[in-house]
């Protein structure tokens, strides 16, 4: 398994490339989690000069056969903000690892072994970033799916697509700790319904379930519910 480094808006030099080498150990990763496929890191640079402090980003990607495990971090250079993101991805292997073994103490399926491997997003370009296909009365015209998105306009919009097993409420939260976000959708056992767990206040959560009316054919009004309550 190699570690493969890109940019995002920036070139990465060749110095940086070995100092990912030097930092994120493949045989230490490996022993936190032996089913490990893919290592990727992306650095991008925001060019705002307010933001000078937190100009550099890093993002780490662990993918196994079990739940993607990511990290990121912000720091006023590339070297700082890897530090910081190996930091947290480390914390993150450890959890992983720790509740493993703890659930097969207890006789339960392993985490690596219920959830489906990610097999990538799609995404329009390399940067994911949308491109213009064609103007009208001089507007460029942009296509993302079904939607028509004409001008700059305050609409930015990326698409992924994620191949996931259905999971149990508890296991959600556990996969949304993992990848560091204050959300997860997934699709429950129990239910057998879409739904999204959330991050509401402190350690609470929330969970929003999507239960589609076979009867109801009007248009949509409008945006569907915050995640907020």
């Amino acid at each position: 398994m190699d570690i493969v480094v890109k940019g995002r808006k920036t070139e990465v030099p060749e110095r940086f490339r070995k100092h990912v080498a030097e930092k994120l150990k493949l045989d230490k990763i490996q022993k936190l989690d032996g089913k490990v496929i893919s290592l990727d890191v992306e650095v991008s640079k925001e060019p705002n000069p307010r933001q000078a402090d937190r100009s550099d980003r890093v993002e780490i990607t662990v993918r196994s056969r079990g739940p993607v495990i990511r990290a990121e971090a912000a720091a006023a250079d590339p070297y700082a903000a890897l530090d910081l993101a190996a930091g947290k991805l480390e914390a993150r292997l450890r959890k992983q690892n720790d509740k493993r073994h703890t659930r097969r103490g207890n006789g339960r399926i392993p985490a690596s072994d219920v959830g489906a491997a990610v097999n990538g997003t799609a995404e329009l370009t390399d940067s994911g970033e949308l491109v213009a296909e064609q103007a009208v009365d001089g507007v460029p015209v942009t296509h993302m799916g079904s939607l028509e998105i004409r001008g700059e306009g305050p609409l930015v919009v990326r698409e992924k697509t994620h191949t996931a097993a259905p999971m149990a409420l508890d296991q959600a939260l556990y996969e949304m700790e993992l990848v560091g976000h204050d959300f997860y959708l997934f699709v429950d056992t129990e239910t057998k319904l879409p739904s999204v767990v959330y991050r509401r206040h402190a350690y609470d959560y929330g969970v929003i379930r999507l239960n589609a009316d076979p009867l109801f054919e009007a248009e949509p009004g409008g945006a569907g519910g915050a995640l907020g309550g």
